[in-house]
């Protein structure tokens, strides 16, 4: 039996139709090639980092089981942002159709020049930690930035 890996994946939207984008991107994890899709957290409407004057997101974390690789599995969730109507700009935090990050990939850190695991960002954004929270044990660690449950007490 191949290696398997306990996967999180960080889904956004705020453009259209947020909740329907969420909807099929879920669909189409859940049919990802020796891949299981185990939760979804309930869904978070925040506001945009950066830019202001774009509307809210709609946010939510996918708990997932793949034994896919890292490189191959972020290729994946390309080509579903790229499905939905995603155009990479080159700027970060504009408003996006569809946006998925991978979050944490098994138990071990990544830093590839297309790929960082944990997430850059993930102890810094309740709209991440808080949907992680709501689907993975309060006492995971996360690699270098401790318990999932001190992370979430900065915002709750």
């Amino acid at each position: 039996m191949a290696f398997r890996s306990d996967v999180y994946v960080g889904l956004g939207s705020n453009l259209n139709n947020p909740p329907k984008q969420l909807h099929k991107a879920l669909r189409e994890l859940s049919i990802l090639p020796m891949t299981r899709f185990i939760k979804v957290s309930r869904f978070y409407r925040t506001q945009p980092l950066g830019r202001a004057w774009q509307p809210a997101y709609l946010n939510a974390v996918a708990w997932l089981n793949t034994g896919l690789q890292a490189i191959d599995l972020l290729d994946r969730l390309q080509v579903i942002e790229s499905s939905h109507g995603r155009l990479r700009s080159g700027y970060r935090w504009g408003a996006r159709v569809l946006d998925l990050d991978i979050l944490l990939f098994g138990d071990s850190p990544i830093d590839l020049p297309r790929l960082t695991v944990p997430h850059y960002g993930l102890a810094q954004r309740d709209f991440v930690v808080l949907p992680l929270l709501d689907i993975a044990p309060n006492e995971m660690q996360i690699p270098g930035f401790g318990r999932l449950s001190d992370l979430a007490s900065k915002f709750t």
